[in-house]
């Protein structure tokens, strides 16, 4: 058995700290509402608010400007990466390919080479195109593989160690992006990464807190422990320099030999090998089978505006589309930004678009019925039986069913001087993913086949139905809700936006729209702006500190609504092309804005 070269082992060196506090203000946006939300029943405290919960908004920040370019992501170091690639005459194509890179260095918690996401691309005057490089099912998967002989769930078995892990699909995916769409060698998009995991980069404080979320994890995997702890075993501080030595000869490897190093080469049997050693399922084949796919977008139309998005093996395209179709026929700007009327108005087209994902599944094993979704008679029916002064129980909608995601991903959004633009989001699905590293590859990977329904029909840890049409099968990709999108008129860029955030994905990526499209609000303000989601079930409307109005809450309490007060969520990374609002001339051709509700994320202009 092929192990990687013993190079010396991963570790940290005690540097400079840096005082990298966020501090977080009331603010105000035009028509918003900053007051506290009325106590009311408290959800569970979400995963990806592993920062300092945001008060009453967000201090005032301008977008960030650029005349050739932007890269925008949750790690600011990779979001220089991706400005410095375009520096040097890459594209977006080879820039998005660096950040993908460099994330797996910098934001090892979600960025990946051993996982798996989508990417929507779009060039001035040409199709847009649509690269699905998710994690695939082993072959030697089954329907009930995380079932006992009772048939209930086996906990945890799908979330951590080699059982989880599906097939990664990130190298491959972004390799081919380089060659096809590219211009730079593997080398040269590569390099950045390789210099920040040899020579370490500094931990700031978002890069502390989210390591801090898995050090009982790291404690516990020799290989982890390794990399992400100090020698005493306790946790790494802001100051400290992180250094990863052997994700840097992985990532060498790729760049001399490409895709096959990982996929047929030293590194595939390195898995492997960890893999059938501890109860996983991966084997050689599963690899070398490994191809990303390329499909056609969704595409609908919001105010004159085409927004593109995921397709299926992604819910998240269809709910998003079939909000904006229900909510086109409103006049959401008259109605005012997050007033009673409006949010009343998308509360309901929420619930009813996610009632709507039952059967949604990889459409290389299911029929989706996307064209009856997306029909805008339907929309127009739907509307009409939306009430616009009483909540419509959800219990009176066809049952839904979704499945249990994780909300800890990442997305980053880059434009070239041409207009050339590109949305991605990847992840390892849980933070760090299964929680393993095979030998001495120094990357996590991921806990991707928790995304299934481990036993169709029952209800999962969260309360959430398991679908049929998302049940495991070899080589079958696993239902997600993200959501990359690019908005465009006349066959031009005009907003590219995604988010981390599980099944919220498509609310987020919504509030982002509606600000810029309906509210005019600039890219930072839509992207700071308090956000609130219904998805069915729960019945209550999830909602954000300052999202609702003690007055509007009132209102809308009387009409039957109720809302669950919760901890910051999603990472939308957006770019807004010619001016920092819509229709708006700038002095720069793109404005950046980057979620600020968690530290560590930045956009660079180019």
């Amino acid at each position: 058995m092929m192990h990687l070269p013993r190079r010396h082992s991963s570790s940290f060196h005690n540097g400079l700290r840096i005082a990298g506090v966020m501090l977080l203000a009331c603010a105000t946006l035009p028509g918003a509402a900053y007051a506290q939300s009325a106590p009311g029943p408290q959800s569970a405290p979400d995963p990806l608010a592993y920062g300092k919960d945001q008060p009453n908004g967000l201090p005032p920040l301008a977008p960030t400007s650029g005349k050739h370019g932007m890269a925008v992501s949750a790690q600011k170091l990779a979001s220089d990466v991706g400005a410095q690639i375009l520096a040097k005459g890459g594209n977006a194509a080879d820039a998005a390919v660096a950040m993908g890179y460099a994330l797996a260095v910098v934001y090892p918690a979600a960025g990946n080479i051993g996982g798996g996401g989508f990417m929507l691309l779009r060039q001035p005057g040409k199709p847009a195109v649509f690269l699905d490089f998710r994690e695939k099912a082993p072959l030697a998967a089954t329907a009930d593989m995380y079932l006992d002989a009772k048939g209930n769930v086996i906990p945890d078995q799908s979330i951590t160690g080699w059982k989880a892990v599906a097939v990664p699909g990130t190298v491959a995916g972004l390799e081919d992006v380089r060659r096809k769409w590219g211009r730079l060698s593997r080398k040269a998009v590569m390099e950045p990464a390789i210099k920040l995991a040899r020579d370490g980069f500094v931990l700031a404080e978002g890069d502390v807190a989210l390591l801090n979320t898995s050090t009982k994890d790291f404690q516990v995997s020799p290989e982890a422990r390794a990399i992400f702890l100090r020698p005493d075993g306790s946790p790494l501080q802001v100051g400290d320099k992180l250094v990863q030595t052997d994700l840097a000869h992985s990532l060498e490897l790729v760049a001399q030999q490409g895709p096959d190093a990982f996929y047929k080469g030293p590194i595939a049997k390195t898995i492997v090998a960890a893999s059938q050693k501890n109860g996983g399922l991966l084997q050689l084949a599963d690899f070398e089978r490994y191809t990303p796919r390329q499909l056609t977008p969704l595409s609908c139309q919001y105010r004159g505006y085409t927004v593109e998005t995921s397709p299926p093996p992604s819910g998240g395209g269809i709910a998003l589309c079939e909000i904006l179709d229900i909510l086109s026929g409103y006049d959401m700007h008259a109605l005012g930004l997050h007033t009673a009327p409006a949010l009343q108005r998308e509360i309901e087209a929420m619930r009813h678009a996610y009632s709507d994902r039952r059967g949604l599944g990889d459409p290389a094993f299911v029929q989706n019925p996307v064209q009856h979704l997306l029909d805008p008679t339907y929309a127009a029916d739907v509307r009409s039986h939306i009430p616009t002064d009483i909540a419509v129980p959800s219990s009176t909608l066809k049952e839904g069913e979704a499945t249990p995601e994780k909300h800890e991903t990442t997305h980053f959004s880059v434009i070239d001087k041409d207009g050339f633009a590109i949305s991605t989001t990847y992840t390892l699905n849980g933070w760090f993913g299964a929680k393993v590293i095979a030998g001495n590859t120094g990357f996590f990977l991921n806990d991707e086949m928790d995304d299934f329904s481990a036993k169709p029909g029952a209800p999962n840890m969260f309360g959430i139905v398991g679908s049929k049409a998302n049940a495991i099968a070899p080589g079958k990709t696993p239902l997600s809700s993200m959501s990359p999108t690019i908005v465009s008129r006349d066959g031009k860029p005009v907003l590219v936006i995604g988010s981390p955030g599980g099944s919220r994905i498509p609310t987020i990526v919504l509030s982002v729209i509606l600000g810029v499209v309906d509210y005019g609000l600039d890219i930072q303000q839509a992207i700071d702006l308090p956000r609130l989601h219904q998805q069915w079930l729960p019945e209550a409307v999830e909602v954000e500190a300052g999202a609702v109005s003690p007055q509007v809450q009132g209102t809308l309490e009387h009409e039957g609504y109720r809302f669950s007060p919760h901890a910051p969520w999603g990472m939308p990374e957006g770019i807004l092309v010619g001016g920092p609002k819509l229709g708006e001339k700038g002095t720069a051709s793109y404005y950046g804005g980057y979620d600020r509700r968690h530290p560590g994320g930045g956009a660079t202009g180019e």
